[in-house]
């Protein structure tokens, strides 16, 4: 099949349409032979309007019935159990919940009985994480020696409070995990060409970053504008934490470039569903 993406010019993910509904992989991941893992696109589920067709939120006004068939759709493409998956309560914060056997079908079979969860952790095998997107950052976290797992939401304000370096600390402390073992992935979203920030969010990234990363992660546009990159902002979160530079990869697509495919805030507002990531440990 043709590539349907604009990419960054890295060519990192593959793009897998075997299956009913297609989506994104990490090959760094799936090479390790541990974990399912993939990131949702529009395409393959039956939602209609503004959600068409694979919205996985049901905070926004889809149908419910829609949106679990569009679950079990994603589940079938990925090889893993709907029934299993936990789902994240995103509000911008960096808690991150260990999610346990007792968890399993939260956000799906279950009321979540917890929110202001924006990481997910576990070393259940089987059961599967999932945080939402429409241009924020997913990051994907696997230590291979301990068998975990890790999936972390990180808009601008979880960057600028490095929640990929929270998550790898929740994952040490919990699971024993070192950061130089882990492999972490930077998932698709809004890149810097396609994302303008004001002063006020400049300067937290100034405060938050050392003056040396600031060309790195913030182009001036001259008139109080500013390009900000969160790819290289979570790259340098990850590398400030302990995890090794050949062991991160980053993403070669944007959400706000490909709106075709993927849904971006920045181009639809909230006339939109959600995007997923999904993780799990292979039982």
């Amino acid at each position: 099949m043709k590539d349907i993406w604009k990419r960054r010019g890295k060519n990192i993910l593959d793009y897998k349409t075997e299956g009913q509904a297609p989506y994104l992989s990490f090959p760094i991941l799936e090479e390790t032979g541990l974990v399912k893992q993939g990131f949702s696109t529009k395409l393959g589920g039956v939602s209609q309007g503004k959600f068409a067709s694979m919205n996985l939120t049901f905070t926004r006004g889809d149908n419910p019935d829609h949106v679990l068939e569009n679950y079990k759709r994603m589940a079938d493409a990925l090889g893993v159990d709907a029934e299993r998956m936990v789902l994240s309560y995103q509000t911008h914060t960096t808690n991150v919940r260990v999610v346990t056997e007792d968890d399993a079908g939260k956000g799906i079979s279950k009321e979540r009985e917890y929110k202001d969860v924006d990481g997910l952790i576990t070393n259940v095998p089987g059961i599967t994480l999932v945080t939402f997107y429409a241009d924020c950052v997913p990051l994907y976290f696997l230590d291979p020696v301990h068998k975990a797992v890790g999936l972390s939401h990180s808009g601008w304000r979880g960057t600028v409070n490095r929640m990929g370096e929270v998550t790898v600390k929740k994952m040490g402390e919990v699971f024993g995990s070192k950061p130089e073992d882990m492999i972490a992935c930077i998932g698709p979203s809004i890149c810097k060409d396609c994302y303008e920030v004001g002063s006020e969010v400049a300067g937290e990234f100034m405060s938050g970053f050392d003056r040396k990363y600031w060309e790195e992660i913030l182009e001036d546009q001259g008139n109080g504008k500013y390009l900000l990159d969160l790819w290289r902002a979570n790259e340098i979160v990850l590398q400030e934490a302990g995890v090794k530079k050949e062991h991160i990869q980053v993403t070669d697509i944007c959400t706000r470039c490909n709106s075709d495919y993927l849904f971006s805030h920045r181009v639809t507002g909230d006339e939109r569903g959600n995007l997923g990531a999904f993780l799990s440990l292979i039982p």
